[in-house]
């Protein structure tokens, strides 16, 4: 056969190298092609030609990208080169740019075969004529076969090699897809590489809406994108754009008025950086799951890019040291829609390379709100109630206030609402360190406990190492009614349901009992405010850490939660930096900037309202110094007989509406005040034992007070 005796050249797509060995004379295999391509009887043998160019790897790497809810782009990453190489698809271009492309350069892509024979026939007549390549005459398609080949087609041979890779692709690969890889690939100037990193790069935007002259711009690079580099030769750029808007009006698609214009919108000089939101939290969940070439997070872009601008200027205003984070989640399904790890990740001297959404610091006093809950749950504590603010020493632990004055006898509103020292660790007394930390770990918190000691009283004041993400979690259980949620990061299919199961487990378990939890939520409505700003249906708690190394503001309304953190990176002290003028101000800022306040939730039933200590049982009058006091001697202790705290009680509560629960108590002196739940039921004035009849099944918290005010307590389960 007439084919016997040539090789034709053999290529892998999407491999920069490939054999040029054996090809005839350039002049002979230019007049073969041109006659295959043009005469349907040499289509046979071209066919048996192409079946021999290999076509693998048409799907060419592109950078991972991070992006948020709603698919807006957060963060993309390198490719292994370092190129940027984002993915493209049709749809998500400017039709505009589209069509200028293919007029300009392959007016008829869509109906040749990956060589316009037209074009080609002009280009072989004027390397005859001229005995050099004048113009290519390529399609887009050669020009893919050029990228992936990698080949230079100065020289005949590489220029046919580029029209055989060429008309094979067309045999594998349909119109689209053809298109689509060649945007991918397309080099517009440095380690740019696709059009959707280009229009990101030269014009800071999604190509998805573009104008002319933008539109002109990204067609005028790929044909010389080192010579025509913005940032390098803005007039050489600014030429190219303008030929190819003159040529666009010359074939009709702008018209006059539309040239004009697009002829006196500038040209960009500077390369723009590509967007990096989120950037801890997309870092971390890339490492987490490199496999994943996309990935969806819960944040929302336009609340992530203003609540880092907003850090940045707050940070600023601090010193040139210190550092600040943001954490925002919707506390009604957890999920994370900000997470800004530091003013600056790229600022050194802020050591902006830290998550400080992660980091382990002292909490100062933004527990005491868990603290107060557990003695309202308890029943050893009212709002109302009195407590004293006196200096008092617990076995060797001396706390003081923040002012390091004392306040006397104030209510228990009023001293978590000061942030009083002395009466949070009065009632810390009570309650029990361990509880505290038991009901942290509830909410989804993991405290750091110093050399793995057990909890003393000093957690209460910030003697415990938390995250960010510890405090938002536990004040979302809080919003939530006492009930934990898990925060939720990522919503990649196969990975957004993680923190389900480890939810479902805690249900049973709640952070707080549900009128323990609005009672603490009403208190801290009434929090002071940073001068000149006001947290109207805000409920809000801030801390200090010792040394002022941290200050904190953490606060929810009946959607979002909200944590700032600001300090040094390092744990340096900065003076007078606490949390109610440093902290405070940017959490109701961020709160102003996620829009209309959500109302908190409504009261439970069960309440205690009163107007004042007097109207309280004598029990709850007044606070006692600390757990059993006045109680007597060890054989007076107060104790719950039954029922015993762990116990699982059937009652048959689904089918007997009047069922009831005996309640019996041993020691203590009389009157005995029953509590459930945290609201009291029952009062004997002398009997030890008392009915209550449950409303319904699932965990209860039973609490005892008698009348020299000491407690008891068990938690059982009722079916």
């Amino acid at each position: 056969m007439w084919l016997n005796g040539w090789r034709a050249p053999v290529r892998c797509i999407g491999s920069r190298s490939g054999s040029r060995a054996g090809f005839l004379p350039g002049r002979l295999l230019a007049a073969f092609l041109a006659a295959a391509i043009l005469l349907p009887g040499f289509a046979h043998g071209l066919g048996r030609l192409l079946d021999r160019v290999v076509i693998s790897d048409t799907e060419p790497r592109t950078s991972v990208l991070m992006l948020d809810r709603k698919g807006r782009l957060l963060r993309p990453f390198t490719v292994d080169d370092g190129r940027w190489r984002l993915p493209v698809t049709l749809d998500s271009l400017d039709p505009g740019y589209l069509a200028m492309l293919m007029a300009v350069e392959d007016r008829r892509f869509r109906k040749h075969a990956g060589v316009d024979p037209r074009a080609l026939l002009r280009a072989a007549w004027q390397w005859v004529s001229h005995g050099r390549i004048v113009s290519g005459g390529s399609t887009l398609t050669m020009q893919l076969a050029r990228l992936l080949d990698g080949q230079g087609t100065r020289h005949l041979s590489g220029k046919l090699s580029q029209i055989l890779t060429a008309l094979a692709l067309e045999r594998h690969l349909d119109k689209d897809a053809i298109l689509r890889t060649y945007l991918t690939l397309a080099p517009y100037g440095g380690n740019i590489e696709g059009v959707r990193a280009a229009s990101l790069a030269w014009l800071g935007k999604e190509p998805i809406r573009l104008s002319a002259a933008e539109s002109a711009l990204l067609v005028a690079l790929p044909q010389a994108p080192e010579a025509r580099r913005p940032d390098r030769d803005p007039e050489a750029a600014h030429r190219a754009r303008d030929r190819i808007l003159i040529r666009a009006h010359r074939l009709g698609l702008i018209d006059r008025i539309a040239l004009s214009a697009a002829l006196r919108e500038p040209v960009p000089t500077t390369r723009r950086p590509f967007p990096v939101h989120a950037a801890h939290l997309a870092w971390r969940e890339h490492r987490l799951h490199p496999e994943l070439a996309t990935q969806r997070l819960a944040i929302d872009a336009e609340i992530q890019s203003s609540l880092e601008r907003l850090a940045e200027e707050r940070a600023r205003l601090l010193g040139p040291k210190v550092s600040l984070a943001i954490l925002v989640a919707d506390h009604t399904n957890g999920d994370v829609v900000a997470s800004v790890g530091s003013a600056d990740p790229f600022d050194d001297g802020r050591r902006g390379f830290i998550d400080m959404t992660r980091a382990v610091r002292s909490p100062g006093s933004t527990l005491k709100p868990l603290i107060y809950g557990l003695a309202f749950e308890d029943g050893i504590a009212h709002p109302e109630s009195l407590i004293e603010d006196r200096p008092t020493g617990f076995s060797g632990y001396v706390p003081t206030n923040f002012d390091r004055a004392f306040q006397g006898t104030v209510t228990v509103r009023r001293a978590l609402q000061l942030s009083l020292n002395v009466p949070a660790v009065r009632l810390l007394d009570v309650v029990g360190p361990a509880r505290l930390v038991a009901r942290m770990r509830r909410a989804g918190a993991e405290p750091r406990l110093p050399d793995l000691s057990p909890p003393g009283l000093a957690i209460g004041l910030g003697g415990v190492g938390v995250t960010l993400r510890d405090l938002v979690r536990i004040y979302a259980a809080l919003a939530r009614g006492g009930r934990a949620v898990d925060l939720r990061e990522n919503l990649t299919p196969g990975l957004a349901s993680s923190g389900n199961a480890s939810r479902s487990m805690r249900g049973h378990s709640p952070v707080l009992d549900e009128r323990a939890a609005w009672t603490v939520t009403s208190i801290l409505q009434g929090v002071p405010t940073p001068a000149r700003t006001q947290a109207n249906g805000i409920a809000f708690k801030t801390g200090t850490s010792y040394g002022y190394r941290d200050a904190w503001a953490v606060g929810f309304d009946g959607r979002w939660v909200v944590g700032i953190w600001t300090g040094r990176p390092d744990g340096a002290p900065v003076p007078g930096l606490i949390g109610i003028d440093a902290a405070a101000p940017v959490l109701i800022d961020v709160f102003a900037r996620l829009g209309p306040r959500v109302p908190l939730r409504s009261a439970p039933p069960g309440i205690l309202r009163v107007s004042g200590s007097g109207e309280l049982p004598p029990p709850l009058k007044h606070v006692r110094n600390s757990r059993n006091a006045d109680a007597g001697s060890t054989e007076n202790v107060l104790e719950i007989v039954y029922p015993p705290a762990g116990a699982r009680i059937a009652l048959g509560l689904d089918g007997d509406e009047q069922a009831k629960l005996a309640l019996k108590v041993r020691g203590g002196v009389p009157p005995f005040t029953w509590f459930v739940n945290g609201s009291p039921v029952v009062r004997e004035p002398f009997a030890r034992m008392a009915l209550w009849r449950p409303d319904g099944t699932g965990y209860t918290a039973l609490s005892v007070v008698d009348g020299h005010g000491a407690s008891a307590r068990a938690t059982v389960f009722l079916e």
